[in-house]
């Protein structure tokens, strides 16, 4: 079982004006430290106006700084918005594939549909709809990743004319694909297209190993791969799994505070229950209240990997026996010289032992899955993309309604240019006129 980290940024009230430049500096610190220390992946969220319980707007922004500071470490998308309003999709495979040829590889590609009130609304998008926008988008998107050129789409959310979409990802044919997965349905749907589930779990190991055994029966008898990369993994991420390990359970608590049930806090607050009014609603301050009638809902050891060393090996190794392929670390607020301390003990008393059995594990599950993907294979859909027409160009303006020019700027700019080269060229003429005439 690999290990991972899982990054929301949270960031509770009140605010000062240096905050978020800290939160994202000491994020950087920590993924550093995690490379070093030997986790697998980051995996960072996209979210919008979920204020105080995810920061993350732009997670190719911090993946690609993140990319320079570390060596090993994979970078995640955990996951990115595809439905069209939110992320055009020649603008998705833009920015995978620049992330991936910065990182030298190490993109993992997590999408999703989005689901809160808060972004669907806020980018008018009609809940009946996301699930059609994230196929659609899908599709292109990879298209554009791995096509030269991209040769069209028209469809019911995207409509987009051949293009070759630049540059093209490190990775080939491109960046291993997941989607997240809230649902039994939505991990059998991923098995189903032979993409990755990043499958939230809040039941505990014994009830995921169920949607393990799922996930991999509906791979083997009903898996039929539509990208042309198949990622046959699970894993699982969820309120049960906030991080922070320190000497011993006393100091861990003490460092991580009320703050490991927050996560599941702001999924109820913005998903289901809460009403919020942007920027007065204080999302922390309703937290606090809540965990003073119910101080269950702040986590401890037990809930999450939280504790001293062996603390939080045995709960490691109780998720390792489900038999799901990495698990995420959700690092909710808490104190970061903490998390420093704990991502050095991960890395120096707990991580080395699972690194090994999962290198084992991974050559094992390669060699069982042989027969499996074999039959797997054999049951694709390939998408219908259109044939590209060679006879096919663009150029010249761009123009609007009824014919007009909508870049009228750009002769203008151009005329401007001619008219300035020719008076350089004058004047340089003259200039030489006149040395010729004096010498």
């Amino acid at each position: 079982m690999k290990i991972s980290l899982f990054y929301e940024f949270a960031l509770p009230r009140p605010w000062s004006d240096d905050d978020e430049r800290e939160l994202f500096q000491d994020g950087l610190d920590e993924v550093e430290a995690a490379d070093k220390a030997g986790f697998s992946t980051v995996w960072l969220t996209e979210h919008h106006f979920l204020e105080e319980y995810c920061h993350a707007t732009a997670p190719e922004m911090f993946l690609a700084a993140a990319s320079q500071r570390t060596k090993n470490i994979r970078l995640g998308f955990g996951v990115m918005h595809l439905p069209p309003p939110i992320n055009h999709p020649a603008r998705i495979a833009e920015r995978v594939a620049t992330l991936d040829l910065i990182s030298n590889g190490r993109v993992e590609f997590g999408t999703g549909e989005g689901s809160s009130v808060a972004e669907l609304g806020g980018f008018n998008i009609d809940p009946a709809d996301k699930r059609s926008m994230w196929e659609e988008a899908l599709e292109v998107s990879i298209r554009c990743m791995t096509e030269a050129p991209f040769t069209g789409f028209k469809g019911q959310h995207v409509e987009m004319a051949a293009r070759n979409v630049i540059p093209k990802p490190l990775q080939d044919p491109h960046p291993p694909v997941w989607v997240a997965c809230t649902r039994p349905s939505s991990v059998q749907m991923a098995a189903q297209k032979a993409i990755g589930a990043l499958s939230f779990a809040y039941t505990g190991p014994e009830a995921l190993k169920d949607r393990v055994d799922g996930y991999y029966k509906e791979f083997e008898e009903q898996g039929a791969p539509i990208t042309p990369a198949i990622n046959p993994n699970i894993l699982a991420i969820g309120g049960d799994l906030s991080m922070m390990v320190a000497k011993n359970d006393d100091e861990a608590i003490k460092r991580l505070g009320i703050g490991g049930g927050f996560f599941s806090f702001g999924i109820m607050h913005y998903y289901l229950t809460g009403m919020h009014t942007p920027g007065r609603t204080g999302v922390w301050e309703l937290y606090e209240n809540a965990v003073k009638e119910d101080p269950t809902l702040a986590y401890g050891p037990g809930r999450g990997a939280i504790g001293g060393p062996e603390t939080v090996r045995e709960f490691l190794r109780g998720y390792e026996a489900s038999g799901v392929d990495e698990i995420i670390l959700l690092l909710n607020p808490r104190s970061h010289e903490g998390t420093m301390e704990s991502i050095e003990i991960m890395g120096n008393e707990i991580l080395p032992e699972f690194i090994e059995r999962d290198a084992l594990a991974v050559k094992a599950k390669a060699k069982r899955l042989e027969p499996v993907i074999e039959k797997v294979e054999a049951r694709r859909q390939n998408w219908d993309a259109p044939l590209f027409d060679e006879t096919y160009a663009f150029g010249g303006l761009p123009t609007g309604r009824g014919g007009k020019f909508t870049a009228g700027e750009i002769p203008e700019a151009m005329a401007e240019i001619n008219e300035g080269r020719v008076k350089a060229a004058q004047a340089e003429k003259e200039a030489r006129a006149a040395k010729e005439a004096a010498g």
